[in-house]
């Protein structure tokens, strides 16, 4: 068709492009690991289900047995997700960069419209039973490492674990770009929180699964409304990455055009949270500050994070994060009052936002590496 290489064909053709991948629905993506590399060998890589439950799958990205013979024992490292409106995919560049050196576990949060009611409640509660179950399904030689909204649920299991001198404490947590203490460098979205509350939260934008969904009448926090205050948040930025893909398009640039494809069909898969979950973290995190001020609660017992004293605990944050500022993953240490200096550690990495602190060029470079570094430093009580 002569037509088709026609600068209006191009145009018109873009233009139905950029308004199709902006107004369909996203189903979830697949991490598409199949293979890394060790030692300058290629190692085939297979996703296994290890553990679940109603809201939660724990995958393990188990390397070939075969080709790890001669590897030796690598240490073990559960990545929780966060709970906030994606997807664990998400963190596919947080695994790509630890699969080579650590035996790999993720907890792949499940989409709440997708829970029948029949399944019950989920709340910050289980969540911290989630994790604590996890761990024991694990064994006590696993490290943590939790990415942004999980540092505070984390954060309390391996305290209620230490308080119930619970054998399976893990030998390190890391907690990235989390909000422990969101009075350290308020951002906008720490700000809107508190000046709303929980109950505006409750009456503006908790909705109800409509039919045919499995989880219909469950009342949740849709991740389309997280997503739209995520990207009302850099308007300008997504606004210029779509007239860029459009442009694209027109020229021709498919390579351009396809890393664009790749990163927004990441970006715009969301999910639902339950509302009792996303209510009381608002309420817990943002609003009373119930951590930082010795107030957080786990089955109506009061949390104490000074009963930590086995599992090292390493914070980092990004420079220019604008939703976890500076500051508030670090407070941790704070709280931690009688455990070890020399199982503490902190690293703030210059010029990276929230999403630079476990994606990209500075997450594999600069990141990644110290957290490696630091479990090996503990891998051993």
């Amino acid at each position: 068709n002569p037509l088709a290489e026609s600068v209006t064909h191009k145009t018109l053709a873009a233009t139905l492009d950029v308004f199709e991948s902006t107004t369909r629905r996203y189903g979830k993506p697949e991490f598409g690991l199949h293979e890394t590399e060790i030692d300058g060998k290629p190692v085939p890589v297979t996703e296994k289900i290890v553990w679940e439950r109603p809201f939660c799958r724990l995958i393990h990205f188990e390397r070939e047995p075969s080709a790890m013979k001669d590897v030796g024992t690598q240490p073990k490292l559960l990545i929780v997700a966060p709970l906030s409106g994606h997807y664990a995919t998400l963190l596919r560049g947080t695994v790509e960069a630890m699969l080579p050196y650590n035996e790999v576990y993720i907890t792949d949060w499940t989409d709440a419209r997708m829970v029948p009611l029949t399944e019950g409640d989920f709340d910050l509660d289980d969540y911290i039973d989630y994790i604590i179950d996890m761990c024991h399904e694990l064994g006590p030689d696993v490290h943590l490492l939790a990415v942004c909204q999980p540092s505070v649920p984390v954060f309390a299991a391996v305290a209620v674990m230490h308080e119930n001198d619970d054998p399976y404490v893990p030998l390190s947590m890391t907690l990235m770009g989390g909000p422990i203490d969101t009075r350290e460098s308020p951002t906008e979205v720490n700000r809107l929180a508190t000046e709303r509350g929980t109950e505006w939260y409750e009456r503006n934008v908790v909705m109800t699964v409509p039919w045919p969904h499995p989880g219909v009448m469950r009342r949740v926090y849709p991740g389309f409304v997280q997503l739209s205050g995520f990207m009302a948040m850099n308007l300008d930025r997504h606004m210029d990455a779509h007239w860029a893909y459009f442009d694209h398009m027109v020229e021709g640039d498919g390579d351009s055009a396809e890393k664009h494809r790749e990163f927004y069909d990441e970006y715009l898969s969301v999910m639902d949270m339950t509302a009792e979950f996303y209510l009381q973290t608002v309420d817990e995190v943002f609003v009373k500050h119930s951590l930082p001020k010795g107030e957080f609660t786990h089955r109506g017992k009061v949390v104490r994070p000074e009963a930590i004293t086995k599992t090292a605990l390493m914070t980092v944050e990004g420079e220019k994060d604008d939703i976890s500022g500076v500051g508030q993953t670090k407070a941790a240490h704070k709280l931690c009052t009688k455990l070890a200096k020399s199982k503490k550690a902190h690293w703030e990495q210059p010029g990276v936002g929230h999403y630079g602190v476990f994606n990209g060029s500075r997450w594999k470079a600069e990141i990644a590496p110290r957290v490696r570094a630091f479990m090996a430093k503990h891998s051993k009580r």
